[in-house]
């Protein structure tokens, strides 16, 4: 792809700050620098989200998270957690359509970063979750 920003940091068009490179995968820092260490990883491939994935490009991403997970907490020992975040999807606050993973190191509560997941489990009966949860087991399983 040729307009993509990604695609262009790890062509090195344009100026970044790779931590992590291979046959596979790119990582560097991301600009934005939530906490220090903010970290990219991205599939050298061109894939717009995790919809495009195949087996080989899930594995090649996954097998080399947590080697850049234990580089920032090895480079940064004060770091007390991990968020690891990929979003996917405008409506996701997915910004760039090259498919990444963020790595957002957590250095305390007030590390100018928060999530929140409210807790909406009233809104959906016993029947209901089980119908949903049935309607994923067909796509991943085949019918069950």
């Amino acid at each position: 792809m040729t307009d993509c920003i990604f695609c262009k940091i790890k062509d090195q068009e344009i100026p970044n700050y790779k931590v992590y490179e291979d046959d596979k995968v790119y990582a560097f820092l991301d600009m934005s620098q939530v906490t220090q260490g903010h970290t990219l990883l991205i599939p050298k491939r061109h894939v717009s989200d995790i919809f495009e994935y195949d087996k080989q490009l899930a594995t090649d991403l996954s097998t080399r998270l947590p080697k850049i997970a234990q580089a920032l907490r090895t480079a940064f020992p004060e770091i007390e957690g991990l968020n690891i975040i990929n979003n996917n999807g405008e409506v996701a606050y997915q910004s760039v359509f090259h498919s990444h993973i963020h790595l957002i190191p957590r250095y305390g509560k007030d590390d100018d970063f928060s999530m929140h997941f409210g807790d909406h489990s009233e809104q959906w009966t016993q029947d209901e979750m089980t119908e949903t949860a049935q309607k994923i087991k067909v796509q991943v399983n085949g019918d069950v």
